[in-house]
């Protein structure tokens, strides 16, 4: 940081904003404060005690202060992707964690903040700091950290993936190494472990970086690797939903939802408390990333956030009573098998009670490994199962295409075919008819590019 002299007070002009002025003393300083957090491991044990200085960037206006502030970070189904394709191939997964990630964007904008609280220096109250780096809270600092990777991968050798920015591959004659981002943490794997090695060498010299070894526990999942096997499990997470529900001791089910159990907005049971429902909901919808068990149960009950009442509620401690007795459930990847890309599709016609608009659930395997899986609701009534059929078959060539492209490229592969798998014959035959019809003109014409593909 460069001290500035200037107003510390967080006046401003508006004609300062407009570019009229660049004197320090008329800048707008931004507010600093500290956050304190306790870091634990899967256990809830303390790992370590954390102190971040943190700027107030709520009070920074946009296209005035910043410019741009996406950075993009990895999904879920391409770590379960990442994660499968290593276990099938038998590499090691590796794990580093950035030390205070942010602070290594470098700022594209000039920004002048206060003081910080306790260090203002007596007499220079009224100074301002400008800062050359971004601190955490500040509105860009998560685009000028990516940047800041972006660039030093690409120094590395690497190339972007166009389909998933958070994902890199390097290639030379003996080997490729494929680096995963979801912010400050990176997962390595490679079909030679000394070039793993190699990397976070170079890495560490780069940037300060945690070498934390053989990939054991990310973003809350619990990942153990064994001989030919990776398993994803959330137990610990499982265990802390169960205590905001306050069901830590409750009995177990066999199912997490009553059999032919139909659910309806306009219910007549008493009204719950929808912050605790919200929260529970929200809790489950990020269990679902390893229990694909789960995904359709949790998808209806997501329904009826904006007015829960007691019997949502009943059907949420069903789904809770199970995750009880499931607590080490989650996904299992082995190594060997096909390696090819499968696909299952299914849908229902008009389920919901409310709006009559069906439910469309697919999932996809990698080889033997599950590695995506959905359960929505249809954002279009369908007027016959034929046409239900027909729309969650264009949703999941969707997804479909675009793991097939990303594995491909993860494998330095040009894009093969994928096997998707349908069990309806009139919508596999709407599919395949190159001739339009009056009786199936109404289904909206962007489905109708699931023919573009089979072709």
């Amino acid at each position: 940081m460069e001290e500035r002299h200037g107003r510390g007070d967080g006046l401003h002009c508006r004609e300062c904003h407009l570019g009229a002025c660049s004197s320090p003393t008329r800048q707008k300083a931004i507010g600093l404060k500290w956050v304190y957090k306790v870091k634990r491991d899967p256990d809830g044990n303390i790992l370590k005690h954390k102190a971040r200085l943190v700027a107030k960037g709520y009070a920074q206006w946009e296209g005035v202060d910043f410019e741009e502030v996406f950075a993009p970070v990895a999904c879920m189904e391409t770590v379960r992707l990442f994660l499968a394709l290593a276990a099938h191939s038998g590499w090691e997964v590796h794990h580093m964690d950035v030390k205070s990630a942010f602070l290594n964007g470098e700022l594209a904008e000039e920004v002048y903040v206060s003081q910080p609280p306790g260090y203002s220096v007596a007499g220079k109250e009224s100074h301002v700091l400008k800062l050359r780096k971004a601190p955490y809270g500040l509105r860009q600092a998560p685009r000028a950290w990516y940047d800041k990777l972006d660039h030093t991968l690409g120094a590395l050798g690497f190339s972007r993936s166009p389909l998933e920015h958070a994902v890199y591959r390097r290639e030379d004659a003996r080997s490729f190494l494929i680096v995963g981002v979801y912010v400050d943490d990176l997962i390595i794997t490679c079909t030679d472990a000394a070039h793993i090695l190699e990397f976070k060498e170079h890495m560490q010299k780069l940037i300060k970086m945690t070498d934390l070894g053989l990939l054991s526990y990310y973003l809350g999942i619990e990942v153990s690797q064994t001989e030919g096997v990776i398993t994803l499990c959330q137990r610990g997470y499982a265990e802390k939903i169960l205590e905001l529900a306050g069901m830590s001791d409750c009995n177990q089910s066999q199912t997490p939802m009553e059999c032919r159990l139909k659910l309806k907005k306009e219910d007549e049971g008493r009204a719950v408390d929808q912050s605790l429902y919200r929260s529970v909901i929200g809790s489950l919808r990020y269990l679902v990333h390893t229990r694909p068990d789960i995904t359709y149960v949790v998808g209806i009950v997501s329904r009826f956030m904006e007015r829960p009442t007691t019997t949502h509620w009943a059907a949420v401690k069903q789904i809770l009573k199970y995750i009880q007795g499931t607590l080490n459930y989650g996904c299992r990847y082995v190594r060997g098998g096909s390696g090819e890309l499968l696909g299952y599709r299914d849908s229902d016609h008009a389920g919901d009670q409310g709006d009559r608009k069906s439910t469309s659930g697919n999932v996809f395997f990698l080889g033997e490994n599950p590695i995506s899986w959905t359960s929505q609701k249809q954002k279009v009534v369908a007027i016959s199962s034929c046409e239900a059929e027909y729309v969650a078959a264009a949703a999941a060539t969707c997804q479909g295409l675009w793991l097939s492209r990303l594995l491909c490229e993860m494998k330095g592969e040009e894009p093969t075919k994928f096997k998707r798998l349908i069990d309806n014959k009139s919508a596999i035959a709407l599919a395949k008819n190159p001739v339009h019809h009056d009786r199936n003109k109404h289904i909206d014409v962007k489905y109708h590019f699931i023919r573009e593909c089979i072709d």
